[in-house]
């Protein structure tokens, strides 16, 4: 493909998703198709001659939107938002165009550099510790999920702890974590080798809104010490899944840096709000941390895949995941003047992703995003105050950042048909295709989600969102 045929095809393209973005409120927000419903749609085999732009964006519009549950629509407010935005997206197509491979710095100088520059930028916004900043044996890194950060930090803990007590103490390494961390920790201790009777899940509930409670993991951490295992990896969380309940990292990291233990802190989807002033209290005591990890693509307009990492010692990543084929070797690298980002991950490949997050701070700016945010945490706070005052409704958990977690009231204390009902109305509500939320467990309660971070919401749409649930609550309830 040449200059002027790229010219061609990417106006239409930006065309096309442009028209996509102004009609993507006319779209079911979560797909409505069966399973098994593309196959009947496209040919069992490729083509043998090339087919026209024209015909391939005919089958996106016929046969992949009604397929796609649409993140971007301002009445998706399942999960955790997903960001996406005009900055991000000419990043990610600049990326996509350079089409560079950076995994070490001789690949491509500016998109290590870059990196480094950017990692540091946001943890200034954030107001972390210098040891988190590349000037020093720490520094940042961008990943492709939450869930590769929290497997390269364990694993460089695992190693660090393996190098002074001895290959064969594997099993006897402990993990430990409240039971609302996300499922990537599980996933992480399979993949490390981390025995599953050595994963300490730690019980949360109500008490403390869902925090993990310091005294049950330093209990655990003394019971398991004077069994002779060792203590080697705490997971804290600002901004769980379920409830976005906050851990207190300050007595957390008190308790892993007495025992020698890594501590990790997973702020995926929270972490973005606290570049604003009034909610960086929610990650005090993160200097205590060895790593700290938020998610870009969630709540930063930063287009899938933007995982920001940060750890104190650099050396404990580079120690576990660094290799050194022929190959690779170059001048720079060998004389250690330079970051081999290939060394702070799993894989050897990666994009120029720094590119679409300095787009994103540079064309909205710090003040912008941290309105935008704050418009965010507005917007559920005006929801919750709605679902106070219905009489069929109560809010589980207090609400901090933009999650609303609510549940239809049990009738006559019976709370088996309160989670059938519960679960009835997300089906109804899920089903109507106007809007998508989603759901979990607390304390054995079925609990609705709303959370609210998709770029083009606004007002009108929580209201109506909520119109919707009472229509459709009222339905259950006549029934």
């Amino acid at each position: 493909m040449d200059s002027e045929q790229l010219r061609e095809y990417g106006h239409r393209m930006v065309d096309f998703i442009a028209d996509y973005y102004k009609t993507i409120e006319s779209f079911p927000v979560l797909s409505q198709v069966q399973p098994g419903y593309l196959h009947n749609l496209l040919p069992d085999s490729a083509p043998d001659h090339p087919e026209t732009v024209e015909q391939v964006l005919d089958d996106v519009k016929t046969k992949i939107l009604p397929g796609v549950t649409h993140w971007q629509s301002p009445n998706f407010f399942a999960y955790y938002p997903s960001n996406s935005s005009v900055a991000g997206f000419l990043g990610e197509m600049l990326s996509a165009g350079l089409g560079i491979v950076g995994f070490s710095w001789v690949t491509s100088p500016a998109a290590t550099e870059l990196e480094m520059i950017v990692l540091d930028w946001l943890a200034k916004l954030l107001n972390l510790p210098e040891h988190f900043l590349c000037k020093g044996n720490g520094g940042g890194v961008i990943q492709g999920s939450a869930s590769e950060a929290i497997l390269v930090v364990m694993i460089a803990a695992r190693d660090k702890v393996l190098r002074s007590a001895g290959k064969n103490s594997l099993g006897k390494l402990v993990v430990y974590s409240s039971d609302q961390t996300h499922s990537a920790l599980q996933k992480a201790c399979q993949i490390a080798g981390i025995h599953p009777e050595n994963c300490r899940v730690l019980k949360a509930d109500s008490s403390t809104n869902y925090a993990l409670r310091p005294e049950l993991l330093q209990e655990a951490v003394s019971r398991d010490l004077e069994a002779g295992l060792i203590p080697f990896f705490l997971c804290g969380n600002v901004g769980t899944t379920s409830s976005a309940a906050v851990d207190p990292l300050a007595a957390l990291g008190k308790i892993a840096k007495s025992n020698e233990i890594w501590f990790h802190v997973d702020a995926a989807y929270a972490g973005s709000a606290c570049i604003c002033p009034e909610y960086r209290q929610y990650i005090d005591g993160v200097e205590t941390a060895d790593s700290f990890n938020m998610n870009a693509h969630k709540w930063f307009l930063t287009n899938f895949d933007c995982s920001l990492l940060w750890v104190k010692d650099q050396h404990a990543l580079t120690e576990a995941l660094s290799t050194n084929p022929e190959f690779l070797k170059n001048k720079a690298s060998q004389a250690n003047l330079v970051v081999d980002y290939k060394d702070w991950q799993i894989p050897l490949g990666r994009r120029f992703r720094s590119l679409k997050l300095w787009m994103v701070l540079r064309l909205y700016g710090a003040e912008t995003l941290k309105n935008y945010i704050r418009n965010h945490i507005k917007l559920a706070k005006d929801l919750e105050q709605l679902v106070s005052q219905d009489p069929n409704f109560e809010v589980i958990t207090p609400r901090i950042f933009s999650l609303v977690c609510f549940r239809m009231v049990p009738i006559d204390d019976d709370e088996n048909k309160c989670n059938s009902r519960n679960l009835e109305l997300l089906e109804a509500v899920n089903s109507s295709g106007k809007l998508f939320i989603s759901h979990t467990a607390l304390s054995g309660k079925i609990v609705l989600r709303c959370a609210i971070g998709a770029p083009l919401t606004e007002e009108k749409h929580v209201k109506e969102t909520w119109k919707v649930i009472q229509e459709k609550a009222s339905y259950l309830l006549r029934k």
